[in-house]
């Protein structure tokens, strides 16, 4: 797998006339290599790729590894004795322009780069990361699996008094005694908090007939899932009702929109999907989405696809992204509801299966 990877990253070089490429976020290496133990904090690694050359450069730490674990690139060790500016050097003849993350690299790294090579360019993976072989969209399947299990665990968890940040609590431990990690900081909203979009979820207590929000995301081999519920602790009132239903209906009217493109042969415009949900939410007389419809996800939670009013990107087989549009009430509060979907042979299909009826607990 990781070695068609690389193909697909030389194939780019080539098009894009550079002679290499320097690559310094760990998301990327992590692509490339298969190996995930890289610090996101922590600049211990980076990969430089050629025409007919490829590195992994870091440190003794990661050595034995490195040797086991990886065995597309070259492993350069830097220390005490070599530098990362010792392979640079070693590389000048044959790099004349080299492509970066320039939405990654530090000032300084910038400046080393620079001393070395005349020709700087701004390189982005997103082209390679926008679609999931059948292998990473198994992983974001098993992900999204246990998403929808905690989701099922935690409406048991939900009692008047319970604060947020309790639930929070419940569901990082329940992903991770069940082997994963978060994806994200889980956002546990209640009641009013429930109309901010990214609520830093706290001391606020559960009370009978709230809103309650729940967005959370499981990290399975590396793979991220991520999903949005919103029900009502108790019942609903009939203002909270076409709230939801309006939202619910939205989100399947941007699915609908896409099967129907598809269906005519058209390309699917990511924009047109956002458009197509911002339109029948201020139809009914709401505020406008304050966020984009959706994003797509991979080892990251946050990927391309973007589906947004600016967005350029086209909609094709082996994306996966969310579709999240939501409604917010300042002072009343909001629903949101997100699921994860595929495209594959030219079909939409949905990964996370968590119950989307209004639920009333």
């Amino acid at each position: 797998m990781f070695d068609r990877k690389l193909k697909q990253l030389r194939k780019q070089i080539k098009k894009e006339n550079i002679d290499a490429v320097f690559i310094s976020s760990v998301s990327n290496i992590e692509y490339l290599s298969g190996y995930s133990n890289f610090s996101k904090d922590e600049r211990e690694a980076y990969i430089l790729v050629g025409r007919d050359f490829g590195y992994i450069i870091t440190d003794g730490r990661y050595t034995e590894a490195i040797k086991e674990e990886v065995s597309s690139f070259e492993l350069f060790e830097r220390g005490y004795k070599k530098s990362t500016e010792d392979l640079l050097k070693s590389l000048k003849k044959k790099i004349k322009s080299l492509g970066i993350e320039e939405d990654n690299l530090t000032v300084s790294e910038h400046k080393i780069l620079q001393k070395h090579f005349k020709k700087l360019k701004h390189f982005n993976l997103n082209h390679l990361r926008n679609t999931k072989d059948i292998e990473e969209i198994k992983k974001i399947e098993k992900a999204a699996k246990l998403g929808d299990d905690t989701f099922e665990h935690i409406l048991k968890k939900l009692k008047v008094g319970v604060s947020e940040k309790e639930i929070v609590f419940e569901i990082e431990y329940f992903l991770k005694k069940n082997g994963a990690e978060i994806s994200f900081p889980p956002i546990v909203a209640f009641g009013k908090n429930s109309s901010i979009p990214h609520h830093q979820s706290g001391e606020t207590k559960l009370k009978r007939e709230d809103f309650v929000l729940l967005d959370l995301g499981a990290k399975v081999e590396s793979y991220c899932s991520d999903m949005t519920r919103t029900i009502i602790f108790g019942k609903a009132s009939e203002k909270q009702k076409k709230i939801y239903r309006t939202v619910l209906e939205t989100q399947k009217r941007a699915v609908d929109f896409i099967n129907i493109q598809i269906k005519l042969g058209k390309q699917v415009r990511a924009k047109e999907v956002d458009k197509v949900a911002r339109e029948y939410i201020k139809s009914k007389g709401y505020l406008d989405i304050p966020h984009s419809l959706g994003h797509g996800i991979g080892l990251e939670v946050h990927e391309h696809p973007s589906l947004s009013p600016k967005s350029k990107d086209i909609l094709k087989n082996g994306m996966v992204f969310s579709i999240e549009p939501g409604i917010y009430i300042a002072g009343f509060g909001g629903v949101r509801i997100e699921d994860l979907f595929v495209l594959e042979k030219d079909k939409i299909r949905q990964i996370t299966l968590s119950p989307k009826q209004i639920i009333e607990i």
